[in-house]
């Protein structure tokens, strides 16, 4: 078993089945040493888990679980291209958050995606990150998270 595997099974984490595309794309797309994984929305069985606007109808420890979520689902769509065993480090993490006025805390929620990845590659698990406020995501989504990996072979 590999190192990412058995840290995944210690925090007992499993990887979701990878959702289908929603559009002419795929979920993720190797280009060398890298993995480039398509704006991941927090699903359960085809359906996205929650809707709504962090701020009002999401709370933000409700966003940071769903970023949490949607990072997992990066990493079964990097396996599904790659294979985790060669995941090396994260690269990016780009968080989207459908933001209610005066909601601030985007950083935060985007944050969540990237304390999983930490606890999940240590050092290697922090990468540059950008987290912005939109007034609406697909499907009424709360959290998008798109992550670019970087492979170890």
């Amino acid at each position: 078993m590999s190192p990412v595997r058995a840290r995944l099974a210690e925090l007992g984490l499993v990887l979701p089945p990878v959702s289908p595309p929603g559009g002419v794309y795929v979920p993720a797309v190797r280009s060398g040493a890298l993995v480039h994984v398509a704006g991941q929305v927090p699903m359960l069985a085809g359906r996205v888990v929650t809707t709504g606007r962090v701020g009002a109808e999401v709370t933000h420890a409700e966003a940071a679980e769903l970023s949490r979520r949607c990072a997992l689902a990066a990493l079964a769509a990097m396996d599904a291209v790659a294979g985790l065993d060669s995941l090396a480090r994260v690269v990016r993490v780009a968080g989207y958050v459908a933001s209610a006025p005066g909601f601030d805390g985007q950083l935060e929620v985007v944050s969540a995606a990237g304390d999983l990845f930490v606890a999940l590659l240590g050092a290697a698990g922090r990468g540059v990150c950008t987290a912005v406020g939109v007034p609406e995501l697909p499907l009424q989504a709360p959290v998008e998270i798109e992550v670019t990996l970087a492979l170890s072979n």
